[in-house]
């Protein structure tokens, strides 16, 4: 192959990772304005509510990532049957995943009713678990659908439908706004609720978008029968998703678990330094959804390469999605290192009598996620294909180490131990996304040689 036609080929893995990435990047940064319309609007409630919606959402996300294995596990293996023209097996693994997901979200409802109780047992401040409680007991219910949400996402992704996901959680997104205005702050004769109103909101647009997924699936794709005797069992795909669902679930709460200890730990140095943790987290979340966005087309993509036996397209199509990722990664390290105070200060009313103290340290937290957003980019694209050619195992334990031997010890050791306090919390954060960063891409490498042969 002359170099002309390497260079060729190469730009057509980027032009078709963009093609089917851009839309899911869309998404992303859509259903992520859900939870920063939630923590702006809050913010400019007041700081207290700020501050209970860090907590509530630190415990919510935990649980729903974990739950989202299932939908992950979905995917890969969709997208490899969907390359074989196997609908059977496309039917009968989405179907399982739904199972699963809306079971699990049963099975954490009463963990996310009585959470006051287990955040103050953890430390946290009476009335802010309290606060986080009230938001809990309504978003708990929306674990359902936002759960089964997850799995139509992935099953219209794996076909290659992903521009329908974009217009929904827009939609939604759009919807979030209004509703929030009028239930947060008493508007439009609507009473006046504070946080439940944030709740009451996100609940609401979850639901919708999980009936308009479902219609569109229905009505695409016709030939799948995709909830024709959707209650009816099928052991063996239960199985299959089942074990994939629970190790990738596993992964993903590996790396939230470290997120989730933070934001405990920060929560022990009060309410300032919380409220700006979780200001500094959100703006490094939104910046995030473009590689998560990049890393589900690269798992859709590793998927179908996998599934006809292609070693050469699988490594290729990864360098591209790589050199995507990273050169995201770089150009919004730069945007944190240039702008910190301006990003921060969107979060606080200009009257809010904290605001200078919650500005300055989360000014010093964006810094150092400007660290880490090279790591957090080569990890996720590095798992996301793994994940394609159905290797979740040995990743799932890669993770655990990475975030809980090496990352959950630097952030109490610096943070707690040393007195660092939220900057070096962060700065363990920074060490486990590295540790984890390098170790599953070269896992990868080593792995995606062997795709084909027997």
């Amino acid at each position: 192959m002359t170099q002309a036609t390497k260079t060729r080929a190469y730009s057509d893995h980027i032009r078709a990772h963009l093609t089917l990435g851009l839309p899911l990047i869309g998404s992303h940064v859509a259903q992520t304005a859900i939870g920063v319309t939630d923590t702006v609007m809050l913010g400019w409630y007041n700081v207290e509510a700020l501050a209970a919606l860090v907590l509530a959402n630190t415990a919510y996300m935990a649980l729903f990532l974990f739950g989202s294995g299932f939908a992950f596990a979905v995917m890969p293996l969709v997208s490899s049957a969907a390359e074989q023209e196997d609908e059977t097996r496309v039917r009968r693994v989405t179907r399982m995943g739904l199972w699963m997901s809306v079971g699990f979200a049963l099975a954490v409802l009463p963990v996310l009713w009585f959470s006051g109780p287990l955040l103050t047992a953890l430390g946290q401040d009476p009335e802010l678990a309290a606060g986080a409680q009230r938001y809990l007991r309504i978003m708990g219910w929306g674990i359902i659908p936002a759960l089964a949400v997850m799995v139509l996402k992935s099953y219209l992704s794996a076909l290659e439908r992903t521009s329908v996901q974009l217009i929904v959680v827009l939609g939604a997104a759009l919807a979030n706004v209004v509703v929030n205005y009028a239930l947060i702050f008493g508007t439009w004769g609507f009473p006046e609720l504070g946080i439940r109103g944030a709740a009451i909101a996100s609940l609401m647009v979850q639901a919708i978008s999980v009936l308009a997924l479902a219609a569109y699936a229905i009505q695409q794709f016709p030939s799948h029968r995709l909830f024709l005797r959707l209650w009816r069992p099928d052991w063996e795909a239960l199985r299959e998703v089942t074990t994939m669902g629970v190790q990738v679930g596993l992964t993903v709460l590996a790396e939230v678990g470290l997120f989730t200890l933070s934001s405990i730990l920060i929560g022990l140095l009060g309410t300032v330094a919380l409220a700006a943790h979780g200001i500094a987290l959100q703006i490094a979340s939104i910046s995030f959804m473009v590689p998560l966005g990049l890393s589900n087309a690269a798992t859709v993509r590793a998927g179908r390469a996998f599934g006809r036996g292609d070693p050469e397209a699988l490594r290729a199509g990864a360098r591209a999605a790589f050199s995507l990722g990273v050169g995201w990664a770089v150009l919004a390290a730069v945007l944190f290192l240039v702008l910190p105070e301006f990003l921060v200060s969107l979060y606080i009313a200009p009257d809010e009598p904290l605001r200078a103290e919650i500005v300055a340290l989360g000014r010093a937290l964006l810094l150092m996620a400007a660290v880490f957003q090279l790591a957090d980019a080569t990890q996720v694209n590095a798992i996301a294909l793994l994940r394609g050619i159905q290797d979740t195992r040995a990743p799932m334990w890669i993770a655990a180490a990475s975030y809980w031997l090496i990352g959950a010890p630097a952030a109490w050791g610096l943070g707690i131990g040393l007195g660092f306090g939220a900057v070096g919390i962060w700065i363990g954060l920074v060490t486990g996304l590295s540790a984890a960063a390098v170790a599953l891409t070269t896992r990868f490498w080593r792995r995606s040689g062997a795709v084909g042969n027997p």
